[in-house]
């Protein structure tokens, strides 16, 4: 009998598609994706918010373009962005074409809400001129009259139904550049409804729940059902929604797939809750590590642990380890050996220094690799 590696995560084929210049889908990295909360009409107050969701790493970024006004600036914000905009459109078709033609990268739209036929295919064609995919964005708050008609309240089996309905309309317009999301706020329910499309087709799927709630609950709820969705292999791009700063989504979401050994980036600290054993502050040495490291992009680890009964152990499987010893003395490890001892004085600027020195050697060595 053989068996998998325990770490392992056997992802759901599926085709892939471009947003812009990122691929997703197919064997491509799983990308995070949030959504900006300015005014689209304003593009430097839109675009000032996209610069800090670049810097914390969003690959995707969507923008609601929900009038003329915010479409009339999207090539602005398109040209001034470094990462695929997507533009979001419900219900009128002319946003839609105007927003292929500005340089958006993806539609985040549903071709049934949009008109009769001839519009959808006005949609699609442009979107065909313009190298624009489309996402189909299915919600269980927003789901279709006949199907609540028939099935009675939002489920798993009406919101796979409207999904593969809008999928169709696509795929009878000769046009398959599209992923999609079949969202919910309830766990259960967006969960249920991801592994029924998940097994009813091959499109590129988009992950999240919706309306999950302010930082602390929509963390919780969206690592809950994301993480169940992730860990059987289904997703191919993540949207963490909560009502907080955007920036804190993108940041939620890659810690999601760090967790998940899916995708990594910037330092993952390894850290004890702390307790009377702790020869240090931990939770305080914590907090300002985190934010004395949030500008390393670089994939490494680093364990923070106040005393010797598990520090040690922790300190051989990370980059960096710190163990806290008595008398003010602590143990650093560099690549899981001890090194050297460092007093209270000076342990977060010393930690920061090697952390800081190790991801500069990495990346040279990527560079030597690479010439």
């Amino acid at each position: 009998m053989s068996i998998r590696p325990y770490r392992d995560i056997l992802r759901r084929k599926s085709r892939l598609i471009h947003v812009g210049n990122v691929p997703v889908g197919g064997d491509a990295p799983i990308t995070v994706q949030t959504m900006t909360n300015t005014l689209t009409s304003d593009p430097q107050a839109t675009l000032a918010q996209i610069r800090d969701m670049e810097a914390a790493g969003a690959d995707i970024i969507r923008v609601s373009c929900p009038d003329e006004e915010s479409t009339a600036a999207l090539s602005t914000i398109v040209k001034g962005a470094q990462v695929p905009i997507v533009a979001d459109i419900h219900f009128h078709y002319k946003r839609a074409i105007e927003a292929a033609k500005a340089g958006a990268a993806c539609l985040r739209i549903n071709p049934g809400n949009i008109g009769s036929a001839d519009r959808v295919r006005e949609v699609v064609q442009a979107a065909k001129d313009y190298g624009c995919a489309m996402r189909i964005g299915v919600n269980a708050g927003s789901l279709e009259r006949e199907l609540l008609e028939k099935y009675g309240e939002p489920c798993p089996a009406a919101m796979v139904e409207s999904a593969l309905n809008h999928a169709r309309i696509l795929e009878d317009n000769d046009f398959f550049e599209f992923k999609i999301s079949v969202k919910a706020s309830d766990v259960f329910l967006a969960v249920a409804a991801y592994q029924g499309l998940a097994e009813a087709c091959d499109y590129p799927l988009h992950l999240g729940i919706t309306e999950a709630g302010g930082l602390r609950s929509g963390t919780v709820k969206s690592s809950i059902g994301m993480g169940m969705l992730l860990w059987s292999g289904i997703g191919d791009t993540i949207r963490v929604s909560l009502s907080a700063d955007p920036v804190e989504e993108v940041k939620v979401g890659f810690e999601m797939l760090k967790s998940l050994n899916l995708r990594h980036r910037g330092v993952n600290i390894i850290s004890c809750p702390s307790c009377a054993r702790q020869a240090f502050q931990v939770i305080r040495t914590v907090e300002v590590l985190e934010k004395r490291l949030a500008h390393i992009t670089t994939p490494m680890s680093l364990s923070i642990i106040g005393c010797v009964v598990n520090g040690p152990g922790e300190a051989r499987e990370t980059d960096i380890g710190l163990t806290g010893g008595g008398s003010g003395n602590h143990k650093v490890y560099v690549g899981g050996i001890a090194d050297h001892n460092i007093d209270d004085a000076n342990l977060v600027e010393h930690i920061v220094g090697l952390v800081e020195k190790k991801a500069a050697q990495i990346e040279a060595e990527k560079l030597a690799v690479a010439s």
